[in-house]
């Protein structure tokens, strides 16, 4: 988005240091303390190398992303990468598409929020309560949006340093409390009965384990307000996935290493390892890097999914201009209340649904982005600035494969869901009118940039 100056001096823009910071806080989030259980339930110790293989998969994807935010420096990220490669129509489905995902990543986190205050706080089990504290949480996350990237920087970088400060003292402290025996059995009973149930197990923790990794493609979104995008969100996405794939990774070895079987049992089974290994004030303490780090997640998707409605009417004229409307704090106050009002009608839905929502949006916007991947290499349409991706066409086309396999996983629920959205926006791109002279202007610097 174009940024906006009413003292005649350009606002500040977020470091590299920061956007690492909106990465992990983008990534790490509710998934990595409430979902472990459910991935140990499938595949016991088998669970850590569903990860890796989850970040693999993942990790190309975002290679992709980092090609092609080499190539542009705009807002948008995937839904901006496939307007530029198949044209506007499907430019249009894939940002209201990722629009969709920012509002149920919201939605999810805060709904996690609530979900753990509830595990130790029986005043939450009320439902008024309950619905009166996750509409006031969007709420706050949208008068905090209001002021601008100054009180968003201060948040993220907070709770980012706060998240990790949890994360590393549950692992190396928790390492002292591992029983060798409790990685045993490798594999449950019913994956070891034949070929088909394997598959079933491992598809069943490879959908959630993906999950957890998704926040990544956020990172592009608020390209404008970065300082030297087309270098820096290469280097950070990078930097991002290999710091999260470490951490899960032993946050899962050494949560199994404590509990042993027992992981299945808890909702919290990264608190209820560390309250085991270190007696209850372990437990406090991750309850409270729980809180902090699933607020994080939650106020970088309040931050970052109005920027992309914004963008979608400010830079590239695909919505009326009054939806990209700013306040003197440069903050897009339109779109921030759109997202709100879809985000609370989404919260009054379950945290697993919503999660299988967010598979479902990421995969939509992952294959458009993989394939223009391969088209920009094969036609040089719009060249690499500053990263450029090693093998030609062999990380696309490997991850595009993966990702497709995302299919098989998915709920007769969940693509209705998805069917729906795609629906719905398909049929308003015919209705939604917009500034002509705008979108020739748009048009007009898009040839410019291809030559």
């Amino acid at each position: 988005m174009e940024l906006i100056n009413t003292k005649k001096k350009n606002p500040k823009k977020l470091s590299f240091i920061s956007i690492y910071f909106l990465g992990i806080n983008g990534v790490i989030g509710s998934g990595a303390f409430l979902l472990p259980q459910v991935i140990y339930k499938d595949m016991n110790l088998a669970s850590v190398l569903v990860l890796l293989c989850a970040a693999i998969t993942v990790s190309m994807v975002a290679l992709c992303y980092a090609d092609l935010s080499s190539r542009f420096t705009g807002s948008g990220a995937a839904w901006l990468y496939s307007y530029n490669a198949f044209g506007r129509f499907t430019g249009y489905e894939l940002g209201l598409f990722t629009w969709f995902l920012g509002c149920c990543t919201l939605s999810a986190e805060v709904v996690a929020l609530l979900t753990t205050l509830r595990s130790f706080l029986p005043l939450f089990n009320t439902h008024w309560i309950y619905y009166v504290s996750v509409f006031g949480l969007i709420l706050l996350f949208s008068i905090i949006n209001f002021f601008g990237r100054t009180l968003v920087k201060l948040v993220d970088n907070l709770s980012s340093a706060a998240k990790m400060i949890t994360i590393l003292a549950f692992i190396v402290i928790g390492v002292f409390c591992i029983h060798f025996a409790n990685f045993s059995p490798a594999i449950p009973h019913a994956a070891t009965t034949g070929a088909m149930p394997l598959a079933k197990h491992f598809g069943a923790a490879f959908s959630v384990v993906f999950y957890m990794f998704t926040g990544f493609s956020f990172i592009p979104i608020a390209a404008k307000q970065m300082t030297d995008p087309e270098k820096n969100i290469p280097r950070v996405l990078i930097a991002v996935m290999v710091s999260v794939t470490i951490m899960y990774s032993l946050m899962m070895l050494v949560a199994i290493g404590i509990l042993g079987t027992r992981m299945s049992k808890y909702s919290t089974p990264i608190a209820n390892a560390f309250g085991t290994g270190v007696g209850k004030w372990g437990y406090i303490l991750v309850i409270v890097g729980m809180l902090i780090s699933i607020f994080g997640v939650a106020f970088a998707a309040s931050f970052n999914t109005p920027s992309l409605i914004s963008s979608l009417a400010n830079e590239h004229a695909m919505l009326p201009k009054w939806i990209g409307k700013k306040n003197r704090h440069d903050a897009p106050w339109v779109a921030i209340i759109l997202t709100a009002v879809v985000s609370m009608l989404l919260v009054t839905q379950s945290y697993l649904f919503l999660v299988s929502c967010i598979v479902l949006a990421s995969f939509v916007q992952y294959v458009p982005s993989i394939l223009a991947v391969i088209k920009f290499k094969h036609t040089d349409e719009f060249p690499n600035h500053g990263f450029k991706l090693p093998g030609k066409y062999i990380i696309p086309v490997l991850a595009l494969l993966i990702s497709c396999y995302m299919v098989t996983n998915f709920t007769i629920k969940t693509i209705t869901v998805g069917v729906v959205v795609a629906v719905l926006a398909a049929v308003s791109y015919f209705f939604v009118k917009v500034d002509e002279k705008h979108e020739t202007h748009h048009r007009a610097m898009l040839e410019k940039l291809k030559h």
